[in-house]
């Protein structure tokens, strides 16, 4: 029993460093019932690399793999651990319940391998997306992570000393041990859902027994649908201080709750429960126990039924503890603004619009501005989305994606867990670019509200939360015509001046009138990458400081 005890610390240390307080492995399970196999991982993007680190209490082998079902046939396996001597890596493919094959391909690179207080602690990366026959292909979907190790450095039978579990490593969403059932819910009360394609309802509330001397977290936020197929998204925005009195009825309607916008908590279509990063947490209550709330639920009613009742919303699950991290939810893209004249035009294969932020016009709120940590995204367009891409940019040069979604699905708005924490700085530029596909439509296509209009946002969840709740754009159509082709009107709006927007909690604005969509990096391909990594560091390698030495002037003249 004692043997156990310092790998329950080390995998407690990796529970709390799970989080945001580790932007390089922001993602940790454990793979067995004893929680006594701690895998911790993170990647850059999709099209990218991917790194993990795996702990297991054994002083002998230990052995990862990937495959689709949990089976040993067809998986992709890495071993490796550390000898009296040296230590061995290795990539490997199982053709059945045997011994794995050596991969003539070795895809994976070894960063790390040590042996401490029992423990084997290996750290190795691979690209996501493999050619190699051998190799798993890792996608968003769920896949198998099978596990295995021995007692001693002989790559013998494990035995019992095995298992599987299913996780998705792309988007993947850490569920933490609910010790209690504290909620808010902010539901709609039985409404009636009219005949009308497209109906927006708000309910402007309060949430009531919040005591004012005590701050609350939101940790987990759960979808309550009612009506699956007429329920589009639930928005739920905190109100400016103005906004006093609560009522329930048809959005935009001139009400003083139409300001409310500073986005709380979001769900959409497809979406599922999501939850917070361990040590941040979205906070209500306390000293703003009296603001009030606009609930809005977009319905989409396509065959127009009438008389139906919808009592759909959102939990709000909150714990007492207080988390090192408040959270904001920045709202990013384009403008959604009915009035705008921006058409796009019909039977067009691909047409791009584009949102812009200069994070410079925060200024006017707060000054410094801190470093915003963003750690998940959930991105938003309707019908005629095919494409979603969030670019990064400092001191005028693209450094990276925030997010990227290259085959959006109208019907799967989930939010998005980041690979690793990203970092705004202040004075960097987001650029929201949507692709739309109207090669089904015969008449113009409107940015607006309607399920047949399009919208182009980007919801960036990040740490610490600072007052600034919306930083959209629209070009200047003040001075917009038509083109002759659809290639003409789509870079016509594009090199027209972008109007930016930026506001905060009360609904005050900074405005800039001469943005400018800056051009965006071509998103990765996906290549076949044949490597050697494992090889270089097979069992010969004595992974020594000396051998480190060498293993670096070695790459540095091949």
């Amino acid at each position: 029993m004692d043997s156990l005890l310092p790998l329950l610390c080390l995998c407690s240390a990796w529970t709390k460093a799970s989080g945001a307080s580790d932007p390089n492995f922001p993602f940790m399970d454990y793979l067995d019932s004893k929680n006594l196999v701690c895998l911790k991982w993170g990647f850059d993007n999709p099209q990218g690399n991917i790194t993990f680190k795996l702990a297991i209490n054994t002083t002998g082998w230990v052995g990862l793999g990937f495959n689709s079902d949990g089976e040993m046939t067809g998986s992709d396996i890495v071993m490796g651990g550390v000898s009296a001597s040296e230590s061995y890596f290795r990539d490997y493919y199982a053709t059945g319940n045997k011994r794995p094959l050596v991969d003539n391909q070795q895809s994976y690179t070894l960063l790390s391998l040590e042996e401490t207080a029992g423990q084997t602690i290996m750290t190795f990366q691979r690209p996501i997306q493999l050619c190699n026959g051998e190799d798993f292909y890792i996608t968003a979907e769920p896949l198998t992570l099978i596990y295995a190790y021995g007692t001693a450095d002989d790559l013998g039978y494990h035995g019992s000393l095995r298992g599987a579990k299913k996780v998705n490593l792309l988007n993947h969403v850490t569920r933490a041990t609910i010790t209690n059932s504290n909620y808010l819910s902010a539901t709609m009360d039985n409404i009636i859902v009219p005949e009308n394609r497209t109906y927006y309802h708000c309910k402007i509330m309060k949430f009531q027994n919040l005591d004012p001397k005590t701050p609350y977290h939101i940790y987990q936020i759960e979808p309550v649908i009612k009506n699956p197929d007429l329920v589009h998204h639930i928005l739920l925005y905190r109100c400016p201080s103005y906004v006093t009195e609560p009522y329930d009825r048809p959005c935009y309607m001139g009400d003083k709750g139409d300001t409310c916008f500073g986005v709380v908590a979001a769900w959409a279509v497809g979406g599922g429960v999501f939850e917070l990063p361990e040590d941040v947490g979205i906070p209500i209550g306390g000293a703003d126990s009296n603001t009030l709330y606009r609930l809005e639920i977009h319905y989409n009613n396509p065959n127009n039924v009438a008389g139906r009742r919808d009592s759909s919303g959102l939990r709000l699950h909150y714990t007492l503890l207080p988390r090192k991290y408040d959270a904001g939810i920045l709202t990013t893209g384009m403008l959604p603004h009915g009035t705008l004249n921006y058409n796009i035009p019909p039977k067009a294969p691909q047409f791009r619009t584009y949102g812009v932020c200069n994070t410079s016009l925060f200024s006017k709120f707060l000054n410094p501005v801190p470093d915003l940590q963003v750690f998940a995204v959930m991105l938003h367009t309707h019908l005629a989305g095919r494409k979603i891409r969030v670019g990064h940019y400092r001191n005028g040069e693209q450094i990276d994606f925030l997010a990227l979604k290259e085959n959006y699905n109208f019907e799967l708005q989930e939010t998005l867990s980041l690979g690793n924490i990203k970092t705004i700085k202040q004075g960097d530029e987001i650029v929201v670019e949507c692709t739309y596909s109207t090669t089904d439509r015969t008449g113009v296509t409107r940015m607006g509200l309607s399920t047949t209009d399009e919208m182009c946002l980007a919801f960036l969840l990040y740490y610490p939360a600072i007052n600034i709740t919306t930083c959209v754009s629209h070009p200047n159509t003040s001075m917009s015509k038509d083109q002759d082709t659809i290639a003409a009107q789509e870079s016509f709006l594009k090199d027209l001046p972008q109007i930016q927007f930026a506001s905060d909690d009360n609904y005050d604005f900074s405005v800039d009138r001469s943005g400018m969509v800056r051009a965006l990096m071509e998103t990765r391909n996906v290549t076949c990458q044949y490597i050697n990594s494992a090889s270089r560091l097979g069992t010969s390698w004595i992974m020594s400081s000396t051998g480190i030495i060498l293993l670096m002037l070695w790459i540095a003249v091949i």
